[in-house]
């Protein structure tokens, strides 16, 4: 039956060219003539026609996907970037509306405006992370700028107010921030500068933000003046919780022990170094523990919860420095945050190329390495939100001025940045650190566990000191994230750890 099949359609094609043949030598010369132009002008057109077709289908794909990017930008994207606090339009925007006022999360106004001015009733407890309206703005102020100077107000009364020409009541920006914490943690730092964050480690808000030097923003004018004037050396309005660039000193060491399990996943546990002398050379450089103390033989739990220097030199002499650099801006370090206001920068130099004689005191947070508060109760909060990394932010959601509320924030994922083990090790290591360890004495007796990394960095040619505490507590199921950094400590007297525990005391108070 398919042999009859091939022969029926090879007849059949034989039929239509013999037909074919049949029909050409029934044309005249010129019919035949001109029959094979038009098949020679087919032809031309049929090559100068792809291309046309391909443009044609190319815009018609651009403005397909033109007019798709508009409505994505018109739904999803409009609010962010017209919020954008770059945008310069937004005090022209702002010219019909009366600024609207900052409340934190327990419902205090933090910002408000009396007699025509912008007014701050706590005056420099919330200085930086409130910020101010004028000259260039900061803080809530900036990031905020839109929200407060929009009018969700009722239909009818803004339309009223449109005919009357008077200004609308701009919209309330409620704040993640917890007056009380906020309260705590800026008196423990008491005169010392410093800087302190406090934050939820599985949803990125910040309760408390604190910077020392401040300023009262009710005195914005002076203030400005002061610092902006020829040879003034003030650092009043540098918010050192998100733009003071530190060393980290030992609080670095918990990265430089994630690496080192990384580089050796089944050495690290047998890890052991003899910390018997009081100095010791590292790729020629001498290195000893704080107060040249000396702590006998060390695992890798030990080295971390006594902060021994010369065992995390000899773990980072032995890191390859590529790889250990590939660790530390996965945590970002040599990027920037994922937080909408400003914020600087944390670097770390090394890399393979580098001067091995930099490595010993790098490993243990001495050195080129520089780092934010904020950036390291990011790093904690990783630690204790299970390797997940959240995006900070400091406004909850937006009201009109009678209180209903017009938008809500939600908690942003950045990346997960660790495994599971790797977190469960680190955790451990860090509540020896408080248990047993450098931060055993400042939290003796609480009711709450705690796991938490000590720190002092030495600067001005070691003439002073650092202080550094970073951790959280509810080791289980983590609840708060506090970072601190104290200037001078040496000086002043105040330790970090000492301020983080009475944060964490008001925290279960």
């Amino acid at each position: 039956m398919k042999k009859k099949e091939e022969v029926s359609k090879k007849t059949q094609e034989k039929r239509k060219k013999r037909k074919k043949e049949l029909d050409v030598t029934l044309l005249t010369p010129e019919q035949q003539a001109f029959l094979e132009r038009e098949e020679k002008v087919n032809k031309i057109n049929d090559k100068l026609n792809g291309p046309v077709l391909g443009i044609t289908y190319l815009f018609a794909f651009l403005i397909i996907g033109m007019m798709a990017y508009i409505l994505h930008f018109m739904i999803v994207e409009k609010d962010q970037v017209i919020a954008n606090a770059a945008n310069s339009r937004l005090d022209k925007y702002a010219a019909n509306v009366i600024r609207g006022d900052i409340v934190s999360s327990d419902g205090k106004v933090l910002a408000t405006n009396k007699e025509g001015k912008r007014y701050y009733p706590y005056d420099s407890l919330f200085a930086h992370a409130v910020g101010y309206s004028k000259y260039t703005k900061a803080g809530i102020e900036l990031v905020g700028n839109y929200y407060l100077s929009d009018s969700n107000a009722n239909v009818l009364e803004r339309f009223v107010n449109t005919l009357r020409e008077e200004k609308n009541e701009g919209d309330t920006v409620v704040t993640t921030l917890d007056y009380e914490l906020q309260k705590t943690a800026y008196d423990a730092l008491g005169n010392a500068d410093g800087a302190v964050v406090v934050m939820e480690p599985d949803t990125g808000k910040i309760l408390a933000m604190v910077s020392k030097p401040d300023f009262n923003p009710n005195n914005i004018d002076t203030v400005w003046e002061e610092a902006n004037k020829e040879g003034s050396n003030s650092s009043v309005l540098l918010n050192r919780a998100s733009q003071g660039l530190y060393p980290p000193g030992s609080t670095f060491k918990v990265l430089t022990t994630l690496s080192y399990m990384r580089q050796n996943p089944l050495k690290y546990k047998k890890y052991t170094y003899d910390c018997s002398l009081e100095e010791e050379i590292f790729n020629g450089v001498s290195v000893h523990c704080y107060n040249h103390k000396t702590h006998g033989e060390q695992d890798l739990a030990a080295a971390l919860a006594n902060s021994c220097n010369q065992a995390y030199a000899d773990i980072g002499i032995d890191l390859d420095v590529d790889k250990w650099r590939d660790v530390l801006e996965k945590f970002l370090f040599n990027k920037s945050l994922p937080y909408t206001d400003a914020s600087a920068t944390s670097r770390f130099y090394l890399d393979g190329d580098s001067d091995k004689g930099y490595i010993p005191q790098t490993a243990f947070g001495q050195g080129d390495t520089l780092i934010t508060p904020l950036h390291n109760a990011m790093i904690t909060a990783t630690i204790a939100n299970g390797g997940l990394m959240m995006r900070p932010y400091m406004i909850d959601s937006i009201e009109n001025y009678k209180g209903t509320r017009i938008k809500k924030f939600s908690p942003s994922s950045y990346d997960t940045l660790m495994m599971a083990k790797e977190v469960e090790v680190l955790t451990s290591y860090m509540q020896q650190v408080v248990t047993e360890g450098t931060a055993a004495a400042y939290f003796s007796g609480v009711s709450y566990d705690v796991a938490g990394k000590t720190g002092t960095a030495e600067y001005s040619g070691g003439e002073h000191d650092y202080s550094w505490f970073v951790g959280f507590s509810s080791v289980e199921n983590p609840e708060v994230v506090v970072s601190v950094l104290v200037e001078e400590s040496d000086v002043n007297g105040i330790k970090a750890t000492s301020v983080a525990r009475k944060i964490f005391d008001q925290y279960y108070n």
